[in-house]
């Protein structure tokens, strides 16, 4: 095409693209007047209704001023062109214009499916797609696909360009995000993104394969074609560490949503951040389902009587000598061991949670101390004297020592740590368990950092521990009437507004009640650690270990998941050894499998090196098929031969602005990692990032160097599935720099044998 024609089709694209724009202006602004009026009203003035009603206005102009301000970025990215000559634009959201005509689709909406889903083989009624490329609010490149020549006429032959979108995009540069790629979706991963809510789904892709991207959409797609069922709940979207969640995170917000939630498993159990990795033995003992009743035990470990009878020292009579209170008199008091025992079993058989059942057991044990109380005192007693008594009693250190002592109030992280660095606690609730290596193995000095293995374990003891909420529950009957009142009203405003798909009442009438600002799905839920979301995304699904599941499993009460991932790729000790080992116990019969064969990211030539590993490591798992050819056969350097700093020049060299990861042993980052500082706290926002395997999983780079596959292949017992997982990150270039002999797993690699050193 002659570059007139090219400048004439980008004009043309400009044009729409620039309405689009100030289609978006407009409609932004309108939404933040609107908001910037309700919020200057006031929160506590007017009537209740009106309070009420200004409520619902500036929660739906909080959103869709959000909305609108999350799009600006790639607004518009498609256009097809049907049979019946009709044109549509396809984009982040939908627009319309002021007499309500539409003017970009929304990519959710069904009639934005064939952008997706057309093939040359089934183009159903299209005739031509466009992918449209911008930078900023300028139109950059266009991408033509044509199903039908015979029915476009002159004009529009004459104006087709470019090459096929998904090629181009995979050519273009890592940026240290995921790519926007929303308007690269190929068939497969469309009938993913699109497939029924109900259910796990399980999407098993090889690397390179768009599995993840079609997760996120997915998830965007949800909540907007089931708004109703999932915007209230909102989606949890689990990646394999805090970087991956980083690295993703500017996806989901271009794509027109904000109530999901980001978390790694070392996330999932509030306030704690686990970023480290367990030794392998470590992780295959914590993993295992075995460790949940180790914890249970642990619990009931902490619900003891004393081996005799209960005696307890009471303070009796005081007196102020020099200014200070002294004790001139003590009583001794005791419960017998048996009335001990009954209180214990008492508190165990209500099945409540450890720390709401110790209420039932400290107030019979408090009640038998008070009647020893009064006998010794030789006084009558009834309810009500008992009751004083009680409470007295309690307001004595000696006695809450001795409840302590017997049935302590426990935090999920008092459990779990006194567990592990205790011996003797470890014995005892391991006891009939585990094997002694095993027990031996979990054993570590008090005070460790928490490891991503110990967040299950916490959860687990956040689910047996509870929390006394006795003080909670007062305040909650006391304020219920007030509630239930409000909630009804806001109820019937939203009804008769017709906005009940739009707002929660409970939430509506909760905010105004607390007179708080607006709060999203996703702040409510990540405050809330029981919350049942409506739809949780599992990436890297094959490094949970069964204990993990649990954790998982307790916040979607509804067993509606996707889960990404690919069983050759399986580093964890613990994790996946087969989709249905995870999933049966939970979803057994209601999760159903897509696979996805197409590996749109490596290169054949590196593909080719990673399959031979695959070979090797896992002989029954197939690798994706690659469809593009890469820039240079990837490369085997002898270490000693050369200087890592020169090389890694070399290759940022090669590739320009793109971006590049040293993968190395675990027992080696550190060391290299000194060779190249980030410039900031973000290595993927730097050219160069070090990464251990395990930290690259889920991520892509132009180009990859792997520093000593041996030690890799030896660090674990899942090494040759490491080795796969580093092999497979490069999107264009390939270098592993070796000690001594290549592993034979490696031989396709070219070799590189400079006599340069450094």
């Amino acid at each position: 095409m002659a570059s007139g024609q090219v400048a004439q089709a980008l004009q043309e694209e400009q044009s729409y693209v620039s309405m689009l724009y100030d289609r978006l202006d407009t409609v932004r602004g309108r939404a933040e007047a609107a908001l910037t009026t309700v919020l200057a009203r006031g929160g506590s003035g007017g009537t209740r209704q009106a309070r009420i009603e200004r409520e619902v206005s500036a929660d739906e102009q909080f959103r869709r001023v959000t909305q609108l301000s999350s799009v600006e970025r790639g607004l518009c990215f498609g256009r097809i062109d049907d049979s019946g000559g009709e044109t549509y634009y396809i984009g982040r959201i939908g627009l319309r214009d002021d007499e309500h005509d539409s003017v970009l689709i929304d990519w959710r909406a069904p009639a934005a499916r064939p952008f997706y889903v057309a093939s040359p083989s089934d183009p159903g009624a299209l005739v031509r797609r466009r992918h449209i490329h911008t930078r900023g609010r300028a139109v950059t490149g266009l991408d033509d696909e044509v199903f039908d020549l015979d029915r476009m006429d002159d004009r529009d032959r004459n104006n087709l360009v470019g090459e096929a979108a998904l090629m181009a995009a995979l050519r273009r540069g890592r940026t240290g995000r995921m790519g926007d790629v929303v308007a690269t979706i190929q068939t497969e991963q469309d009938r993913v993104i699109r497939s029924g809510l109900g259910g796990a789904l399980v999407v098993q892709g090889g690397p390179g394969t768009g599995k993840t991207v079609a997760a996120l959409h997915r998830a965007a797609y949800l909540l907007y074609a089931h708004r109703t069922t999932l915007e209230r709940r909102g989606v949890l979207v689990i990646g394999p560490n805090a970087m991956f969640s980083r690295y993703i995170s500017q996806v989901l917000p271009s794509l027109g949503e904000t109530e999901v939630v980001l978390s790694s498993v070392g996330e999932l159990h509030r306030g704690i951040h686990a970023t480290v990795d367990d030794a392998p033995a470590v992780a295959s003992v914590k993993g295992d389902l075995r460790t949940a009743e180790v914890i249970e035990a642990a619990v009931r470990d902490r619900q003891r009587v004393p081996d005799g009878d209960l005696e307890v020292l009471i303070d009796v009579r005081t007196s102020i000598r020099g200014g200070v209170e002294v004790v001139v008199e003590r009583m001794a008091l005791s419960l017998d061991h048996d009335a001990c025992v009954r209180a214990r079993d008492r508190a165990r058989a209500l099945g409540r949670p450890h720390n709401m059942a110790r209420r039932t057991f400290v107030n019979k044990v408090l009640m038998g101390l008070a009647v020893d109380e009064a006998r010794q005192l030789d006084r009558p007693y009834d309810e009500e004297d008992l009751r004083y008594a009680r409470e007295a009693l309690w307001g004595q250190a000696s006695v809450r020592a001795a409840l302590e002592e017997l049935w302590p109030y426990l935090t999920p992280e008092r459990l779990v740590g006194e567990l592990l660095s205790d011996p003797d606690r470890l014995r005892a609730a391991t006891a009939g368990l585990l094997r002694d290596e095993e027990r031996d193995a979990l054993l570590r000095p008090a005070g460790s950092p928490w490891t991503i293995g110990d967040v299950p374990l916490l959860d687990e003891a956040a689910e047996l521990l509870g929390e006394d909420d006795a003080e909670a529950k007062a305040r909650e009957r006391a304020a219920a009437e007030e509630r239930d009142d409000e909630e009804a009203y806001a109820r019937g405003v939203l009804e008769i507004a017709d906005l009940t798909e739009l707002m929660d009442a409970t939430a509506l009438a909760a905010r105004h009640h607390d007179g708080g600002p607006v709060v999203t799905t996703a702040q409510r839920a990540l405050a809330d650690r029981s919350w049942a979301y409506g739809h949780v995304i599992v990436d890297e699904a094959q490094e949970l270990s069964a204990m993990a599941w649990r954790a998982v499993m307790r916040r979607i009460p509804a067993r509606s998941l996707t889960v990404v991932g690919d069983i050759a790729q399986t580093g964890s000790a613990a994790g996946a050894r087969s989709w249905a080992e995870m999933l049966d116990p939970y979803v057994a019969g209601r999760w159903r499998e897509e696979r996805l064969l197409v590996n749109y990211r490596t290169p054949v030539e590196i593909m080719d090196v990673a399959a031979d590993v695959l070979k090797a490591v896992a002989p029954e798992q197939e690798p994706p098929v690659s469809v593009r050819d890469g820039e240079a056969r990837p490369r085997a350097v002898p270490y000693e031969r050369t200087d890592l700093r020169a090389l890694v020049e070399e290759e940022l060299e090669a590739i320009g602005d793109g971006r590049l990861a040293v993968l190395t042993p675990d027992a080696r980052h550190s060391e290299i990692a000194a060779l190249f500082p980030p410039e900031g706290d973000d290595p993927l926002e730097a050219p160069v990032a070090v990464l251990t395997v395990n930290r690259c999983k889920g991520l892509e780079f132009d180009a990859v160097v792997v520093v000593r596959p041996a030690e890799i292949l030896t660090q674990s017992p899942k090494g040759g599935q490491d080795l796969y997982v580093a092999i497979t990150r490069a999107t264009r270039r390939l270098t592993v720099l070796h000690d001594g002999d290549l592993p034979g797993i490696l031989a396709r690699l070219a070799r590189d044998d400079r006599r340069t050193t450094g």
